[in-house]
């Protein structure tokens, strides 16, 4: 079974990186569930949208991301039990040398380049499976669909559009195997 792993608050805590560093370049007071909308922008209406994107591009911001708990030991784990997993990330190219290898590769030692795929465009990507918290992302895809709760998107109905919703890697570790049984 081929499982997608999105990156950015799938495997990653992107968000509360990016809601912390804004706050602290402009002296805003976001709070991260205040996050409602796929474009953070809309969160911080005091700023522009460069203002607030180019957080995330800012050399060291990788430095101040954390691992979303649970990740790397249930990715290992799939892989160590024959899961062949990718990494599929929409990510600017001026940031992958930074975020892939040295946060990816630093965080998650066991993934090589050969399993890092990096699109903006994911349903054109082949698996049995995608983990993303970006609902475009999973619709449309012919793949099983794995929704991580995240603020942007906890409003979203995943059941009625035929995700399955999780809320830690665990859920999303046990709804993976579940998937991999035959009938599933």
């Amino acid at each position: 079974m081929t499982v997608l792993v999105d990156m950015d608050d799938t495997i990653e805590s992107l968000l509360e990186a990016w809601v912390r560093g804004v706050n602290e370049k402009y002296g805003t007071a976001v709070a991260y569930d205040d996050i409602s909308d796929w474009n953070v922008a809309k969160a911080f209406p005091g700023l522009t949208w460069e203002q607030v994107y180019e957080v995330p591009l800012a050399p060291g911001f990788w430095d101040t991301v954390a691992p979303i708990p649970g990740a790397a030991e249930a990715i290992k784990r799939l892989m160590d039990d024959g899961y062949e997993v990718l990494i599929v990330t929409a990510t600017p190219f001026v940031s992958a040398p930074e975020k892939i290898d040295g946060y990816l590769f630093r965080h998650f030692p066991f993934l090589k380049w050969d399993q890092v795929i990096i699109t903006g465009r994911k349903q054109l990507i082949r698996g049995d499976v995608l983990v993303d918290d970006g609902v475009h992302n999973l619709e449309g895809g012919d793949y099983a669909k794995i929704l991580m709760t995240a603020p942007h998107n906890k409003n979203y109905d995943a059941e009625a559009n035929g995700m399955i919703r999780v809320n830690n890697w665990a859920e999303a570790e046990a709804a993976i195997r579940a998937l991999a049984q035959p009938g599933a």
